[in-house]
């Protein structure tokens, strides 16, 4: 997945001390990195899987 013109984001809620994730939305799929080690290469998913991990989280599945 080629990356170079990705627009990263992070979370309103992230707290801006970059201690956080941002994510990149593609044609291709969904990338994530680490904001502290942008230099390591992200973890890519596809939509579906995207899809089924923000359900997740709106349905509270990884609540501790």
């Amino acid at each position: 997945m080629d990356l170079s013109q990705a627009e990263w984001r992070t979370s309103s809620r992230s707290g801006g001390n970059g201690d956080c994730v941002e994510v990149a939305i593609t044609d291709e799929g969904v990338a994530v990195r680490d904001t502290k080690d942008r230099d390591k290469p992200p973890h890519i998913y596809t939509h579906s899987e995207w899809v089924a991990f923000v359900g997740g989280v709106k349905d509270g599945e990884f609540d501790l």
